[in-house]
């Protein structure tokens, strides 16, 4: 399923286009703007519409215009400052109040756009605000309507929200959660308690100073003493008069982390803290007055997903901050390496580094990951609203339920390509830029601090990628058996051909056959078939000697699991691209540039799986690897005088990206002095100067006598 698009707007005239894009300043740049195949203000309205960029210009412009968003270079604020200056922009956001409740339903994907927005300004205040709004209102929107009070003093702010899932002690195993919540059937109230302080709520965003309420998991006890499994409530943990802790509830901040440090993440702890019995949040399952549990979900499995359900919603949501977070490290480098002039033909004449083969391919993949990973994250939050809607009006179909699966599926694998994506890129950034790009005002470094989390939080990458490949190694009995079988958004429909794709080879003869995505995107079809079957002899080898089923999943994930997970995202994104950039309703003046962008991405992904294309006989002879290799230098350079213009579209205006280097202008050297000059204590003598000009050290005094 492919985001809608509207090609009225794409075809608008250039006074439309000049009106909502404004011209970039003329500088270093413009020699690359000049030479670009393409204009990019029609690939700009294309891609997002008039109506999303103008949501863009609004708060664009908000922030900037705001004195309380105003950046003070050269200042470095204490955490605590930081934090109280975190929740004021979080506090003015509800001020704004961007978009209507209506424009929401009308495009659901505006949301995404505003959390990206104003998180390419700073992460901390952004997620501190969808924390609140989006996570913890989300898990409540989805369980009954007794709680619709609640969510109007959420988006009154008249409490203050955060999801509390994970323990000290326990993260990605969920099924590990400690703390319990008991029935107690004389007072018709659940009894929270924390067993000990390793099962302490922590890493929970908002909790650390501001959250008043938290939905908190915790094992549901009924007065049997029968545990029912993992389940949510709400809890108040602040007094919203005071912020001080509520009567039983120790609560407080984890300390200073490697970045985001304006996000309060906290820790609780609970002693016999009473809640209503109403404040269950009963979506996998409820009590009784007389305490006996019920669920509408029989299967121990099905429960389990549907009490972490707003997990998804994260992932799909990460899998979006971290493209956001890939433009903004593209933004800089290119603009920098377009600008940059080092070395050159002859002695006096230095070229830009962009014109480096080294250069463009250290970026200008990352660059096609960007355009190709961003439509799926986009599709793939379309495809979220579709089973979304689903479970506000809880359908009970087996569609609703492959829709589940399905997204679950996808977002347990798209999070992972997409935050390591973006982490590996934010490093090549930052080392392409050399020593400039290791100054903190550049900013690439703040970028990669604030993308790592991205890595670990909603599900460590690498954990989560078991629950994809499970998802597809489910489908094997069907294909063992020839059944048919079809998923909702046909992403495993793929091994519908299981047996005839395997028997598939490498058949392009020249470079430029490589040159379209549909090369990349065969033989990654062969890729997943082919990691699809090892991973599934693995498995039955390592049961048939013995190992548990624990021991056997275990010794399959290295080379087997793992990679068929990876390969099976990386072939869904460039399925979706790949049939994206190819429709014939493109327009011809940026559909050459898009397919160049799909095929480098395609054949890029896939260079790094070469060895198994050989291993199982896809490819042979050296031919095969060195046409990839040459269609990946070679798109590299042909994509080099489009890539300032490719980051122009997606880049936000100097004010929000924040970085002397990566300024439209692409004047590098006198932003750089403007920045270092503004600081206040640029050209101070240091506060200790007298212990170097006056207290010289007694040389050898503190030396042992002994």
């Amino acid at each position: 399923m492919a985001p809608t698009l509207n090609l009225k707007e794409a075809t608008g005239n250039q006074s439309s286009w000049d009106t909502l894009l404004p011209d970039f300043p003329k500088g270093p740049l413009c020699k690359y703007r000049k030479k670009a195949s393409f204009n990019w203000k029609e690939m700009a309205v294309f891609l997002d519409g008039e109506d999303t960029i103008r949501l863009k210009n609004r708060i664009f412009s908000a922030l900037e215009s705001d004195p309380l968003f105003a950046h003070h270079p050269g200042e470095d604020l204490c955490r605590e400052k930081y934090q109280e200056l975190t929740f004021l922009r979080c506090k003015r956001l509800f001020e704004y109040d961007f978009l209507t409740q209506q424009e929401i339903l009308e495009n659901p994907l505006k949301i995404l756009n505003m959390v990206i927005c104003i998180g390419m300004y700073d992460w901390s205040p952004c997620l501190q605000y969808f924390l609140h709004c989006g996570v913890f209102a989300g898990a409540i929107l989805s369980a009954s309507k007794r709680f619709a009070d609640f969510v109007k003093q959420v988006y009154s702010m008249e409490i203050f929200g955060c999801f509390a899932l994970t323990e000290l002690s326990h993260g990605t195993n969920t099924r590990g959660i400690r703390t319990t919540a008991t029935f107690d059937r004389s007072t018709q109230e659940f009894i929270i308690n924390t067993p000990d302080f390793e099962a302490a709520k922590f890493w929970i965003g908002n909790m650390g100073k501001h959250a008043t309420h938290a939905v908190v998991y915790a094992q549901l006890y009924t007065p049997d003493g029968q545990c029912q499994g993992l389940h949510s409530f709400i809890v108040q943990i602040r007094d919203t008069k005071t912020l001080l802790p509520m009567p039983g509830v120790m609560v407080g901040d984890i300390g200073k982390k490697i970045g985001q440090n304006g996000l309060d993440n906290g820790f609780a702890m609970f002693h016999n803290v009473r809640i209503p019995k109403e404040n269950i949040l009963n979506i996998a399952g409820d009590v009784t007055a007389e305490g006996k549990y019920s669920s509408s979900v029989k299967d121990v499995k099905e429960h389990f997903r549907a009490a972490l359900g707003s997990l998804s919603t994260g992932r799909i949501v990460i899998t979006a901050v971290s493209m956001a977070n890939l433009k903004l490290a593209l933004s800089i480098a290119i603009r920098f390496s377009a600008a940059r002039r080092q070395f050159g033909p002859i002695d006096d004449e230095e070229i830009p580094v962009l014109e480096y083969q080294t250069q463009q391919w250290r970026l200008l993949p990352y660059l096609a990951a960007a355009y190709a990973l961003d439509y799926f994250s986009k599709s793939l939050f379309e495809n979220f609203v579709e089973f979304y809607a689903g479970l506000l009006t809880k359908q009970r179909s087996q569609r609703q339920a492959d829709l589940e699966h399905e997204i679950h599926a996808l977002s347990a694998a798209s999070k992972p390509l997409s935050s390591w994506t973006a982490q590996q890129a934010a490093q090549e950034c930052r080392e392409a830029c050399g020593g400039h790009g290791y100054l903190a005002m550049n900013r690439l470094g703040e970028i990669r601090n604030d993308n790592d989390p991205n890595c670990t939080y909603e599900g460590d990458n690498n954990v989560l990628l078991q629950q994809t490949s499970n998802y597809l190694m489910s489908w094997m009995n069907c294909i063992r058996d020839k059944a048919p079988f079809e998923s909702p958004f046909g992403t495993i429909n793929v091994l519908q051909d299981y047996h005839h794709i395997l028997g598939w080879k490498f058949t392009a003869i020249s470079v430029e056959d490589c040159m379209d995505s549909s090369v990349p995107l065969a033989a990654y079809k062969w890729l997943v078939c082919y990691l699809l079957r090892e991973s599934d002899l693995k498995l039955s080898k390592e049961k048939q000697s013995g190992q548990s089923d624990f021991e056997a999943k275990n010794n399959c994930q290295v080379y087997y699991c793992r990679s068929l997970a990876i390969a099976f995202i990386e072939q869904t994104v460039l399925q979706r691209y790949h049939d994206y950039t190819h429709d014939p309703s493109i327009p011809s003046t940026l559909q050459p540039v898009l397919k160049n962008l799909s095929a480098l991405y395609g054949l890029w992904s896939l260079s790094k799986h070469l060895a198994v294309l050989y291993q199982g006989g896809y490819a042979s002879g050296e031919q095969a690897g060195r046409f990839i290799q040459d269609a990946i230098l070679e798109l590299c350079y042909r994509l080099k005088d489009d890539a300032v213009a490719l980051v122009d579209v997606f880049a936000p205006p100097d004010f929000i990206l924040n970085s002397p280097i990566g300024k439209a202008n692409g004047e590098l050297y006198k932003n750089m002095w403007a920045e270092i000059l503004q600081g206040s204590k640029a050209l101070n003598r240091p506060s200790w100067w007298a212990e170097f000009c006056i207290n010289k050290p007694v040389i050898g005094r503190l030396r042992s006598r002994l």
